[in-house]
């Protein structure tokens, strides 16, 4: 099940908000103080995070409830101790390091020893969804638990509801478990947080059906087909279709996940901030994804030293991990380690520099990397990727064709809107009004709620439409 799914939106998250709403109540019935504790709201939540990843994996349910069992005892038994702490912290990591290498590198390992001559069978382990974001969400469990950022959690349920909670099960944002602690057990939902909560999610809701599910179709269009067909502009065309189709699926989807959590008294943090307004790829990453870079930033590269010892070093182990976590396929750790490169020498080179260099040269060198860089991202046959750069750099027997003006006039508006869309537009036009209705309160405040109002609508209604008969849907973020 995803968000933008009609049953979704229609059954599940009415039936869902009915169920939650009754659980409220429960507990406040239950209690005396003005923000009660969450019993009967986390069993419900919890209840329905199972069913929403059951729907499409019912058997992975029960290996994710094994990494929260394993999880819950060892983070008790850091937070319950002193002389055995480090090593319990050692065998947690281990365990869900090892779940997620089972899962997601047996095979492409045991190819790469079948590759060396070695008879290793191939497990041909189907990847769970999602299971690169619970896992992570467990190992921030346990280092927090062990840095004494946060105590472990008492009740089991508790500890299940923060690895499995629905909103950013399956595409993150990757959620630090000190971030949602004290929420957990206690929290209190306003009608400015439904309010700020639903407008989000219906934003991200537009993201990924009116911008993405749309940009997939060129990019699918001129990246899936037969690539000796390919001219040079179709390759361009596709590449950058690819480029703002992604960031419109998963900035979507964080969203509509950042939404939900808000209307149940959530605050997940950022996970994207314009990030193709950048100047440089260091500026970037900063930008993009934020809370995956700042998991390996706090959680592996200031733990390895960070900048004060073999910086260099560290940033290309990150981007190892980096490019190893979307995927187990050569492609993905060349498309890292390619990152981790640029960062590297940014910092000695254009960092140094920035301020003497123009603004429009910046942009252009930044968004030709990141729209090449997905090129490599995108292909994880070597094939196909040599196939496809041969054309993107002239190799193709033609260099335009009919199919890639249709692609660019056909779809004229679709560019245009994706275009502005990649850009703080909405943030400019919102200071700009407050700025010049500063002293007018209460008719600021109507407009917005009325412009808010509307926008919604349209959104829903415009969605719907898109959705009904929608062959194609899937978040581009649920396979990794």
């Amino acid at each position: 099940m995803v968000f933008s799914d009609l049953f979704f939106i229609y059954v599940f998250l009415a039936s869902f908000a009915i169920m939650y709403l009754l659980g409220t109540w429960a507990d406040k019935a239950m209690s005396k103080d003005d923000t009660p504790a969450c019993h009967v709201r986390n069993a419900v939540l919890v209840l329905f995070s199972l069913i929403f990843y059951a729907w499409g994996e019912p058997i992975y349910v029960f290996l994710m409830l094994v990494c929260v069992v394993i999880n819950f005892f060892i983070g008790r038994m850091i937070d319950h101790q002193e002389k055995h702490r480090k090593a319990m912290l050692v065998i947690g990591v281990a365990c869900d390091l090892g779940i997620l290498g089972i899962f997601k590198y047996a095979d492409f390992f045991a190819n790469q020893l079948q590759a060396l001559g070695m008879p290793v069978p191939s497990p041909h382990i189907s990847l769970p969804i999602g299971i690169s974001f619970y896992i992570f969400q467990s190992l921030s469990y346990l280092v927090d638990v062990y840095r004494r950022d946060s105590h472990s959690q008492k009740r089991f349920i508790d500890l299940l509801l923060y690895i499995s909670m629905f909103p950013q099960l399956i595409a993150g944002p990757i959620v630090r478990y000190q971030t949602v602690a004290e929420k957990i057990t206690k929290r209190h939902v306003t009608a400015e947080d439904l309010s700020d909560g639903i407008y989000r999610f219906l934003r991200g809701l537009a993201k990924k059906v009116i911008f993405a599910n749309q940009l997939y179709e060129i990019s699918h269009q001129f990246l899936d087909g037969k690539l000796e067909e390919l001219s040079v502009a179709g390759a361009w065309i596709g590449i950058i279709a690819f480029t703002l189709q992604i960031y419109f699926d998963f900035s979507g989807y964080s969203d509509m996940a950042i939404g939900l959590g808000r209307c149940l008294g959530f605050r997940f943090n950022e996970n994207f901030d314009h990030p193709y307004c950048s100047k440089s790829i260091t500026e970037f990453w900063r930008r993009w994804h934020i809370s995956l870079g700042s998991f390996f930033r706090d959680y592996v590269y200031i733990p390895m030293g960070g900048n004060r010892r073999h910086q260099a070093v560290n940033i290309l182990v990150v981007w190892f991990l980096t490019g190893m976590w979307h995927g187990a396929s050569w492609n993905f750790i060349f498309w890292g380690v390619l990152f981790g490169v640029f960062v590297t020498l940014e910092k000695y080179t254009l960092l140094k520099v920035i301020n003497r260099i123009p603004s429009p040269l910046l942009h252009f060198y930044c968004l030709f990397v990141v729209v090449v860089s997905f090129g490599i991202f995108y292909f994880d046959d070597f094939t196909r990727l040599t196939s496809f750069f041969h054309r993107l750099w002239g190799g193709a027997e033609t260099y335009w064709d009919v199919i890639s003006e249709a692609a660019i006039f056909d779809h004229f508006w679709l560019w245009l809107a994706a275009v502005v869309f990649c850009m703080p537009i909405r943030k400019q036009v919102a200071d700009f009004f407050d700025r010049h209705t500063a002293d007018k309160l209460v008719f600021n405040q109507t407009v917005n709620t009325l412009s808010r109002l509307v926008v919604s609508i349209a959104i829903l209604i415009i969605s719907t439409a898109l959705l009904v008969g929608a062959t194609n849907n899937a978040f581009i973020y649920t396979r990794f």
